[in-house]
């Protein structure tokens, strides 16, 4: 089965590097992309300079618009299975066997990396945690389901999904509502544990005000993706 890592990367100059060679050694027989979302360092220089496989933006799109872009390159090229994996240096590729695994042998829709099964590893900020226990309990009471790790970015996806998420994906904080959305179209989600580490270099953008407009416009989208 063919295989693709997305790395949407904005401003990775200092774990860009660490990311892709992670993937090399510890998940070999995963292709990957570098979707290079308009960066303002120099995160495109070096990935010209190591020949590592990317698309660069003319604009910046954001997260879902960097990740949309790298469900289409996967769609385009008929690969099987794709996995976003952040070119912060957060996610571990030692997983991503594992995961695939998982997604083929339960054929399931999709899988989550989740942090907070064995409460191992880097565990974000506590502001960070209420808001995915804040999510955590709003997917529930809408759906039923429980998703310990609603703003994972790790997660992996079978081609059926692959193409749902290359025709429309939310473009803001788009992990909640896009796994609403699956929830919604009956499609089958499971969460692993894995452990995740702290980002490797850059700084967050997300301050406690933004986290604010996150978690009422997310909590909108969900509400609509819910009714729709």
């Amino acid at each position: 089965m063919k295989k693709l890592a997305i790395i949407p990367a904005h401003n990775e100059k200092e774990s860009i590097i660490f990311t892709v060679e992670d993937i090399k050694k510890n998940a070999p027989d995963f292709d990957y992309v570098i979707i290079n979302d308009c960066s303002t360092d120099n995160t495109m220089d070096i990935c010209r300079y190591q020949g590592y496989n990317v698309l660069n933006l003319p604009i910046n799109l954001g997260i879902g618009g960097a990740v949309q872009t790298g469900y289409l390159y996967a769609y385009r090229n008929g690969y099987d299975i794709a996995v976003q994996f952040d070119g912060d240096g957060q996610h571990k590729a030692e997983y991503l066997n594992d995961m695939a695994k998982c997604l083929i042998d339960n054929k399931l829709d999709m899988v989550i990396g989740s942090r907070f099964i064995d409460n191992a590893g880097f565990q974000s900020t506590w502001l960070r945690r209420i808001g995915i226990r804040y999510f955590t309990v709003l997917i529930k009471l809408l759906s039923g389901k429980t998703i310990t790790d609603p703003t994972s970015g790790m997660r992996m996806c079978n081609r059926k999904t692959i193409e749902m998420f290359a025709n429309e994906y939310p473009r803001d904080y788009p992990e909640p509502e896009s796994t609403m959305r699956l929830i919604r179209h009956k499609r089958k989600i499971a969460e692993v544990p894995v452990e995740m580490r702290d980002r490797q270099g850059g700084v967050s953008f997300i301050s406690p005000w933004i986290s604010v407009y996150y978690m009422i416009k997310v909590t909108l989208a969900i509400l609509i993706e819910r009714v729709r």
